[in-house]
């Protein structure tokens, strides 16, 4: 197997896998078999493409050889003879060329049907959109791995039982399903921009999942009668994505937001993240991703001022722990509050997660920690975090950022 032909079938699965799945699933009403059928080609890839080399269209053949291992399973489940030759009559009619029309936003809207249990709505759209495997979610979400598997697995047959439809729903059904389905689509943005980034690689292929979570926010925002909170999560992406081209250096190393180049943002991405901004404003109904927007609108703000105003950004932190009062938000809250009433003020307001079992293997929670005990010249325990740091984080450059602050306090 060649090198080459092994990172083509890689990347088909990361760019490729929730777009072909959500066609196979809206097609055949079942995502487990849709995720073996996928999961088959997939390999099928590994082992053909070295010889026969990498077709043109990877995604397009992922679907073609997925589709046809589906219908020889559904065919060879019916027991009846005539039942097989009506599934034969019906999947031979199926064309050969697939249509790849994007279906994940209605398998989004599937995971989140009411008639899906509440708290496993989350963790089944991570494995759907993202491909990730039942013990990574597990871990995000602090359950026993077997209790996560099984809820998946109850929850993909209850799709399948309960003949769920793939389909966007009414507008009055949206502010029941409407929330898990943002969450999705930014837990895909996030994934893609935090990807190990190539310098000078083209953009498509450094991070096509963040890409896409754009089109899906923006579809979502118009299918949506242009709800506050899309507009909220659609800008809150932009403001982000403005900022791409300044968060590495020509080196590809890290360069923390603080320490960025203003004039390398997108200027145009910053505006149309205001405008929307303002739109969902308009609307008086605030929710997680307006504010977390405005956050990132305040940030962006320093390309005019030359400064960040950081009261105001934890006057937003403190309204979003009010609202979401998660060790996330709680740790970027302690971040902002360094800067308005100091590093002692802001480590305090960290004890509460010194014992919380969540945090533990949280990154950003041992990167904060560690700069703030820095500053405040706690250099042995500032040592420590950065350890613990280093050795949770899996970006080579961001590693290679932390080592180097970490050096700084021998010096």
């Amino acid at each position: 197997m060649t090198r080459d032909a092994h990172s083509a079938a890689t990347r088909a699965a990361r760019e490729h896998y929730s777009r072909v799945l959500a066609a196979l699933a809206a097609q055949f009403r079942d995502v487990a078999a849709a995720e073996d059928a996928l999961s088959e080609s997939l390999l099928a890839a590994l082992q053909q493409w070295p010889v026969s080399g990498v077709p043109d269209n990877p995604a397009a053949w992922l679907l073609t050889v997925a589709r046809r291992r589906l219908i020889d399973h559904r065919r060879r489940q019916s027991l009846d003879a005539a039942a097989r030759e009506r599934i034969a009559q019906d999947f031979d009619a199926i064309s050969e060329e697939p249509e790849m029309e994007d279906k994940r936003l209605h398998l989004l809207f599937a995971c989140a049907h009411p008639a899906i249990e509440e708290k496993v709505r989350a963790p089944l759209m991570l494995q759907v959109v993202l491909g990730l495997e039942a013990s990574e979610i597990a871990a995000l979400f602090l359950t026993p791995p077997a209790a996560m598997a099984q809820r998946l697995v109850r929850a993909k047959q209850k799709i399948r039982d309960a003949a769920i439809p793939f389909r966007i729903p009414s507008p009055e059904d949206y502010p029941e399903r409407l929330g898990f389905v943002l969450m999705a689509i930014y837990a895909l943005f996030s994934v893609g921009y935090n990807a190990t980034v190539v310098p000078n690689g083209p953009r498509e292929d450094r991070d096509s999942p963040s890409f896409d979570a754009l089109w899906l926010g923006q579809l979502v925002v118009a299918l949506s009668d242009r709800d506050p909170e899309a507009l909220g999560l659609l800008s809150l992406m932009l403001f982000v994505e403005s900022r791409r081209d300044a968060r590495r250096d020509a080196q590809g190393r890290y360069i923390p937001l603080c320490e960025q180049t203003p004039s390398l943002w997108d200027f145009e991405a910053i505006r149309r993240a205001n405008a929307l901004l303002k739109e969902a404003a308009d609307k008086v109904a605030p929710g997680r991703f307006q504010i977390e927007a405005a956050i990132q609108s305040v940030h962006a703000a320093r390309a005019q001022s030359g400064e960040t105003d950081w009261a105001s950004i934890l006057v937003f932190y403190d309204a979003l722990l009010a609202l979401t009062p998660t060790p996330v938000v709680l740790i970027n809250r302690a971040l902002a509050l360094s800067h308005v009433r100091g590093i002692d003020a802001a480590l305090e307001d960290m004890r509460c997660l010194d014992e919380d079992p969540r945090i533990a293997g949280y990154q950003p929670y041992w990167a904060a920690r560690a700069h703030l005990l820095g500053k405040a010249g706690r250099n042995d325990e500032a040592e420590h975090a950065y350890a613990q740091a280093i050795a949770l984080e899996s970006d080579p450059a961001v590693r290679e950022f932390l080592q180097a602050e970490r050096s700084r306090l021998a010096n």
